[in-house]
């Protein structure tokens, strides 16, 4: 299986801190954080199903898989890159410091994928946030928990399709992150709903979502087609 082979030996490359343009105290990010969008606009209709488009084609396996991932944080450091070159109103120094390491975080699993996927990588997407408003607390830390959120449901539904054992502790890792921001980001807006029963289920377990449900609410704020139809599915 060549294309694992690559990508194995990418990821050893990249544990040993030689992704481009990440230091290696930001790299440490990628034990954590990954993936979402805001799905309040879920107001937006997408008629392009994520399924069979004739878009980008995300590729099979465990390498179509990695590559979900890819496409989600590319979403994720887009966004907070844009928050950090225009802050909110009234945005405090503790919560800018706090955004910021989040946008490092995001910043550094994006070029982890794309390090680790090497050839294999889709390209940079074509992004679209004009529905958030980047003036206004509100919008921008509701758009924040809907990503955030997001991106927790997809690790924990993409985990089960994974076969490397590796890419699966891997996945365990960016998703634990991924809560605390998405935690930090709850409580900003309603301090101690970091855990309510919007995101747990019964059993108090975070959900989870198929990639195909995943990529239909993130397909407002994506330009670029993506073509989940041979992602694994069970």
């Amino acid at each position: 299986m060549p294309q694992q082979n690559s990508i194995n030996s990418n990821l050893l490359s990249v544990n040993e801190g030689k992704v481009k343009g990440v230091s290696r105290r930001n790299f440490l990010g990628y034990l954590g954080g990954a993936s979402a969008l805001m799905i309040t606009a879920a107001a937006c209709k997408n008629n392009d199903s994520p399924s069979d488009n004739g878009g980008v084609n995300l590729g099979s396996g465990d390498v179509g898989v990695l590559n979900y991932a890819y496409a989600l944080e590319q979403i994720e450091a887009a966004f907070y890159t844009k928050l950090a070159s225009s802050p909110y109103n009234g945005i405090s120094a503790s919560e800018n410091a706090l955004l910021t390491d989040i946008r490092d975080h995001e910043i550094a699993h994006r070029e982890f994928f794309k390090s680790a996927l090497g050839t294999n990588a889709i390209p940079a997407l074509d992004l679209d946030f004009s529905s958030i408003n980047f003036g206004s607390r509100e919008s921008v830390l509701n758009a924040a928990k809907a990503f955030e959120d997001l991106g927790v449901s997809a690790y924990n539904g993409a985990g089960k399709l994974l076969v490397s054992p590796d890419y699966l502790l891997l996945a365990g890792k960016i998703v634990s992150v991924e809560a605390r921001h998405a935690s930090y980001i709850r409580d900003l807006i309603i301090p101690g709903s970091f855990a309510d029963n919007t995101i747990l289920d019964a059993n108090a377990l975070d959900i989870s979502r198929n990639p195909l449900a995943v990529l239909t609410i993130a397909a407002p704020f994506v330009k670029t087609k993506l073509n989940a139809g041979n992602l694994p599915n069970s």
